[in-house]
């Protein structure tokens, strides 16, 4: 399979969205059969060591498939791959930030909208390994949606961590199935993270997924 770095494969599907004024790269269609069976990806399921993280880049179809896996639209025109509370959309936002920049995954439309230009993978992560991933997931809890529907912050704070946990274990799963590195970080610089992805004061940063080959 051909590997592209995020900035190649933008450079070839970046479109203009006539309703909205920000970029957006279209992925790749995500793998949803064939591969490593459940179980196997289950025992072969692990955080890749910290102190010697790989460093190699996701193609943009091994993306496609973490992303797709983690709250990608698998049921008609509602239901996700992971649970999100009385059927309401992913409430948990996923940023990827990469040597090319930051991007939202819009998993309407399973594509990445193009947020900056700057590369800070370096300045989000407590651990300087973190600097290492090819790929830096941020989860980030969409605190206004859920305020609208319970209005209970500790409640909506549940719901969001659940989610999230649910999230990075398919990406896991996912890692594993595709051979490739994957780690879970609670430990992050959320000043730096909010300020670089201009969140709303509403909005939560849960934690942040390591991804490298």
């Amino acid at each position: 399979m051909k590997k592209l770095s995020i900035f190649g494969f933008m450079a070839a599907f970046l479109v203009l969205w006539a309703s909205i004024a920000s970029a957006a790269i279209k992925l790749p269609d995500p793998q949803t059969s064939g591969g490593m069976g459940l179980f196997e990806a289950l025992k072969l399921r692990q955080s890749a060591p910290g102190g010697n993280f790989p460093k190699g880049e996701l193609s943009a179809q091994e993306l496609s498939n973490v992303l797709w896996a983690m709250s990608g639209l698998n049921r008609g025109d509602s239901g996700w791959t992971v649970p999100m509370a009385n059927g309401l959309p992913p409430y948990v936002r996923i940023y990827a930030a990469t040597k090319d920049g930051t991007f939202l995954y819009d998993w309407s439309r399973h594509s990445l909208e193009d947020i900056s230009d700057k590369d800070i993978r370096a300045d989000i992560g407590a651990q300087r390994f973190a600097a290492d991933a090819s790929c830096i997931l941020i989860l980030v809890e969409d605190g206004g949606t859920l305020a609208e529907q319970y209005g209970d912050e500790t409640v909506e704070t549940e719901f969001a961590n659940v989610a999230a946990g649910a999230m990075t274990q398919h990406a896991y799963l996912a890692a594993a199935a595709m051979n490739f590195g994957a780690r879970y970080i609670h430990s992050m610089k959320i000043e730096n993270i909010v300020s670089s992805l201009r969140l709303p004061e509403t909005d939560r940063p849960i934690c942040i997924f390591l991804l490298g080959k």
